[in-house]
């Protein structure tokens, strides 16, 4: 299935690229606040980083479409019979985010995203644990956001809210999702 995934994603941007009026690359970073919500309890949120490309596609001078490829470190500290412990999750994020582009550089933007799951682990009691089996290797989550460019440095800055829709767990009899906020800096390469 991730290989149909994949070979959709990189069709669809194939499929813009040739459409759009004019397209952008370009890097960014910044802060997460993540947790792990489920239908017991709530993680607390934890504090981590995300860091990747962008690909900015103006399909008109209103709408444009922005792929993006992320690593993104996300979790949550966790209470289990009593222990706390906190679970590192890592992924890869691609975000397909669709935008309404503001004349004055301001950009609302939401859209489909698909994590694939690089590293999982917890640490409790100064011991770290492989938590990879645990979890679902693919997440289907949606963003939501607002982002502004100053286009006189081509620098900009991004605030995001993540919202996992698929349940993370491989054990079905505890439903656990994704939940974050994203904060950071992004630079486009010769915008316009």
């Amino acid at each position: 299935m991730k290989i149909y995934l994949i070979a959709f994603i990189m069709a669809f941007m194939a499929t813009i690229t040739l459409q759009a009026q004019h397209m952008n690359i370009g890097i960014k970073g910044g802060l997460n606040l993540y947790s792990v919500v489920n239908e017991n309890s709530d993680g607390e949120p934890i504090t981590g980083y995300h860091i990747g490309l962008i690909g900015h596609f103006h399909l008109n001078d209103d709408f444009a479409l922005q792929p993006e490829l992320v690593f993104s470190t996300q979790g949550a500290e966790v209470i289990n019979n009593g222990v706390k412990s906190q679970l590192n999750l890592d992924y890869i994020n691609v975000p397909i985010l669709l935008q309404y582009m503001f004349d004055n550089g301001f950009r609302f933007y939401v859209g489909p995203q698909l994590g694939f799951l690089v590293n999982a682990k917890s640490f409790a009691n100064n011991t770290e644990t492989d938590r990879m089996d645990d979890f679902n290797s693919v997440e289907v989550g949606a963003g939501l956001g607002l982002s502004y460019i100053n286009p006189n440095s081509n620098f900009g800055i991004d605030a995001r809210y993540n919202l996992g829709l698929t349940n993370i767990n491989v054990n079905d009899s505890e439903e656990s999702y994704n939940r974050g906020l994203q904060v950071g800096l992004f630079y486009l390469f010769n915008h316009k």
